[in-house]
């Protein structure tokens, strides 16, 4: 979608507008374009992904010049109650009510959660399995949330596929949540998620 202020040179028309007018250049300008496709980005922070940090700064940094309406959330291996904005890590600043973030945001933004999902089982499945907090509601149910209140969810693993669902890996588990899990570890890998997620 182009959308604002006429930023960007259009080419064909610069072109087309020039020959119209007999060789006297006519410039053409258009608005930016944006994908105007709404994205809640949920990273995983802390532990096992400490490995992928710079891997996924890199990632979107990119997503954030791609997609116009872009929020973003940490959280460690589970979504639970409580999500933060700050990824200085997660024990110093006051957590945003998951419960705020559903009443916030819209049905129509798109979920991405990324993450490498190395954790225990109990952790998405059972009420206390955090390992950092008493979790009243298992994690399964917090997903469930999200996804009744936003259809449209991926899982992106900056892990390759040959490790998932091995070890402490519940990739596999998270998959069922949502619509497609990718391995995301490069920007050919990152432009094919944008294609799914549009």
């Amino acid at each position: 979608a182009r959308k604002g202020a006429a930023t960007e040179l259009d080419l064909d028309g610069t072109i087309a507008g020039t020959a119209r007018n007999g060789g006297w250049l006519d410039l053409h300008l258009r608005p930016e374009r944006h994908n105007a496709v709404k994205v809640l980005l949920f990273l995983d922070i802390g532990g096992s992904m400490d490995d992928h940090i710079q891997a996924c700064e890199e990632l979107f940094s990119a997503a954030r010049s791609e997609f116009k309406h872009l929020e973003h959330f940490y959280f460690h291996n589970c979504v639970y109650e409580g999500v933060w904005k700050d990824n200085r890590r997660r024990f110093g600043e006051p957590r945003m009510s998951t419960w705020d973030v559903l009443h916030t945001y819209g049905a129509d933004y798109k979920l991405v959660f990324v993450g490498d999902a190395s954790m225990s089982p109990y952790e998405i499945a059972r009420p206390g399995g955090s390992v950092e907090h008493w979790n009243e509601e298992a994690g399964a149910t917090w997903m469930k949330r999200l996804l009744e209140t936003y259809p449209k969810a991926i899982w992106l693993n900056p892990e390759p596929r040959s490790y998932w669902d091995t070890g402490d890996s519940i990739v596999g588990e998270y998959a069922t949540h949502c619509d497609g899990a990718f391995e995301c570890r490069n920007m050919r890998q990152l432009e094919k998620f944008v294609d799914h997620l549009v």
